[in-house]
């Protein structure tokens, strides 16, 4: 086989491919004992017809196109490896020339992997982080423990409180006539959790536990129903039961109850110490999306739609099984943001191609600085999921490998060498602790 690339423009490549005539005699062999099991002809038991007989019953027109059918396709990827080009794409092929005892030619129009021009990603300025952790940023943490960790007692009477479980019947009404979907019997509401409407949960503060009482509210504006949004309601409620959260004082036998620290003084240096670790990986976090941020918008590329369009296939996919984990589909959350599949594909369109471009940045990046990632680094990375998984490595890796994931990680690895490369080269100034709201597409 011969094969030729020529650049195009616009990210595309013609690709000239030539198969030798020996591998279309084979491919029309292949076509052969393949159609005739599928084709009765008069006179003779399916699958046992001469292929002389068989030719001239179906034409060689059908034998030809069933081998093109073999020979292309094969020769097509074997000309992809043999020229090193990135496909991003399936090719527009066109036939030049399909005749018996000649070769097999073809061209491939391709569009590809787009060059990157990279601009400055090293010695960036990038902001230093201020993330300090402070005596108050414990006392939550201890906070967070006690409710954790509290007990529910339930209340024969009195009223109720923030931060109660109040047990209710309500029944919601807009100009006098209940409306769909404000109806409920034995509901769970803690009060201050924000479940509710607007209001709602602050009205209801101070009712007596076994009387009713009516909260008006108005739905925002932005509520996905075309006929509550930004209307006044009135619900009638009913508080059956109260359950109310008995906390434990912080002292030393909190903490043997709640750590494996015998006095509340090391329960606290404990938080302290984790505080600040994840204070650390958050300002190197930071750094890493600053970095690679500038070191994106530093280069230049011409992105294929295609490419784009991809990533969006992706970002989609990833987005409905998050839904599905959270016990919705794609078209109940459509429904009930009122927007349509390329709304939202049109609303995710910048962050795909914002993210198409990181990858291509990367990748150059890591090629220019000969980053690699070896096998002691996969070794390392599955050794670490593992423990994640509560799984032996060597079990793990024959799973991955199963589900041809091994590559993926390894392009994984590779982009955060990269990135951590990019951070390590750049140059912290003085900033401020406030957060770049964009991540590193890519990471």
């Amino acid at each position: 086989m011969k094969a030729t690339a020529e650049k195009l423009e616009n990210n595309e490549v013609l690709l000239d491919v030539e198969v030798d005539a020996s591998q279309l005699d084979q491919a029309m062999e292949q076509a052969y004992r393949k159609l005739v099991k599928t084709v009765n002809v008069p006179g003779f038991r399916k699958g046992k017809v001469p292929r002389m007989v068989f030719e001239n019953f179906v034409g060689k027109a059908a034998l030809y196109n069933e081998a093109v059918e073999i020979v292309v396709p094969e020769a097509y990827m074997q000309a992809v490896q043999e020229t090193k080009v990135e496909p991003v794409a399936q090719p527009k092929v066109e036939l030049v020339q399909v005749e018996e005892g000649k070769p097999v030619k073809f061209k491939a129009t391709i569009k590809v992997k787009p060059e990157v021009t990279l601009g400055q990603y090293a010695g960036l300025q990038v902001s230093k982080p201020v993330l300090e952790v402070a005596d108050q940023d414990v006392e939550n943490e201890l906070k967070k423990l006690q409710d954790r960790h509290a007990q529910l007692v339930n209340l024969e009477e009195g009223s109720v409180e923030q931060g109660d479980i109040a047990i209710i019947d309500f029944v919601g009404r807009k100009d006098d006539v209940e409306f769909e979907g404000g109806k409920g019997d034995d509901y769970s509401l803690e009060i201050g959790s924000g479940t509710f409407v607007p209001g709602f949960e602050d009205q209801l503060v101070g009712a007596k536990i076994g009387g009713s009482t009516e909260i008006t509210v108005t739905f925002p504006e932005e509520y996905p129903n075309e006929d509550l949004k930004g209307q006044e309601v009135v619900f009638s409620v009913t508080v059956k039961s109260v359950k109310r959260k008995e906390i434990s004082a912080l002292d030393d036998e909190f903490a043997k109850d709640v750590s494996e620290f015998d006095t509340i003084e090391e329960l606290k240096a404990d938080i302290l110490n984790k505080l600040k670790e994840e204070a650390e990986q958050k300002a190197k976090h930071q750094v890493n999306n600053e970095a690679v941020k500038k070191a994106v918008e530093n280069a230049e590329v011409d992105i294929p739609e295609e490419m784009v369009d991809l990533r969006l296939l992706e970002m989609m996919d990833n987005m409905e099984n998050r839904l599905q984990a959270q016990g919705l589909d794609m078209e109940k959350y459509l429904k009930y943001t009122n927007s349509t599949v390329d709304d939202l594909k049109n609303s995710l369109r910048d962050d795909a191609a914002r993210g198409v471009k990181t990858t291509l940045v990367l990748e150059t990046i890591a090629k220019d600085e000969d980053i690699v990632v070896g096998d002691e680094d996969l070794d390392q990375e599955i050794a670490r999921m593992a423990g994640h998984y509560q799984q032996e490595p060597e079990v793990l890796r024959k799973i991955l490998e199963g589900q041809n994931q091994l590559d993926f990680i390894r392009e994984s690895l590779m982009q955060q060498k990269t990135i951590e490369f990019i951070a390590e080269k750049a140059e912290l100034v003085e900033g401020t602790n406030q957060e770049d709201t964009k991540q590193a597409d890519g990471e």
